[in-house]
């Protein structure tokens, strides 16, 4: 990509884009990773578990690296990491209250442990570990329509099971205590949800890569969240710019040679930035306008 030129018939533009189907491929694998990260990173935020996130978006790198090593398909190593990973998480965490200072440690101890286990398993390998760059920071060249396929099975898998759980795990998350006295499965949730935080940056890394997948899960997300307080507005508008931010994206890395996850991470810290800056300024717009009130008695 990086070698088309702009011009201002866009029609024409996007017909000579879309007239390769790798890139067609893009834009649909793009669209679900968007749509997965997104629901799952509206959660995650919500939660107070943007570190967990990382490490299991951080996990994706040695096991990508053993899978290598072995012999297996990446997406295997993909998973296996990623699943196995959030079950330790899970089964090292106390507590009802995510994002605590004992989950926060115990996250901690699994990143430093799997980190080392990548770089042991990339010294191991005698050979060219091939795409070292694309495990990290991903790549939408060259996905087959088969991969696009299996992608949309894993997000439809885990959009169904958070359709399912959604509305307890919101109510757990948003008040673990009260959740817990109303009966319900606070603790079952929590592993549940860790185990589809896991699956779903399995999914996005195999073509967001091991880095990139963290910033689509969460920046939309915490922007959704600062522009609106609704839960069910807030996660629509999430995925919204999930989507925006990914196909801003691959159309920018069309037409300039820069890397696709600086396009990608970049617009979408442009958009929480400005959402900060909207909310800034309605704030101080609404308190000008304020009438002034003058206490009883000061004159």
């Amino acid at each position: 990509m990086g070698s088309a030129s702009f011009s201002w018939n866009l029609v024409s533009d996007f017909q000579q884009m879309w007239s390769y189907p790798f890139m067609v491929n893009a834009f649909r694998a793009g669209a679900v990773v968007a749509i997965v990260a997104g629901a799952v990173g509206w959660f995650v935020v919500l939660r107070r578990q943007t570190f967990a996130a990382h490490t299991l978006s951080v996990v994706a790198l040695p096991g990508a690296a053993f899978a290598t090593l072995a012999g297996f398909a990446l997406s295997l190593g993909y998973f296996g990491f990623c699943v196995a990973a959030a079950l330790a998480l899970a089964a090292l965490r106390r507590g009802r209250e995510p994002g605590g200072s004992e989950e926060s440690a115990a996250i901690g101890v699994v990143q430093a442990f799997l980190l080392a286990c990548g770089y042991l398993f990339m010294a191991l390998y005698k050979g060219l570990l091939e795409g070292p760059q694309t495990l990290l920071f991903g790549s939408f060249l060259g996905i087959t329509t088969g991969q696009v396929a299996a992608l949309a099975v894993a997000g439809l898998v885990v959009l169904a099971v958070l359709a399912v759980i959604g509305r307890p795990l919101l109510f757990a998350s948003v008040d673990p205590q009260v959740a817990a006295a109303r009966g319900v499965p606070v603790r079952a949730l929590s592993v549940a949800f860790l185990v589809l935080l896991g699956a779903a940056t399995a999914e996005a890394a195999q073509i967001t890569g091991a880095l990139l997948v963290f910033a689509l899960m969460v920046l939309p997300a915490a922007t959704a969240q600062v522009l609106t307080a609704r839960p069910g507005f807030s996660l629509l508008l999430t995925v919204v710019i999930g989507f925006a931010a990914t196909w801003g994206g691959l159309i920018a890395a069309w037409f300039w040679p820069d890397p696709l996850g600086f396009f990608v991470t970049s617009l979408a810290f442009a958009l929480f930035l400005v959402a900060h800056a909207a909310r800034s300024l309605t704030a101080a717009l609404a308190n000008r306008s304020a009438p002034s009130t003058i206490p009883v008695g000061a004159a």
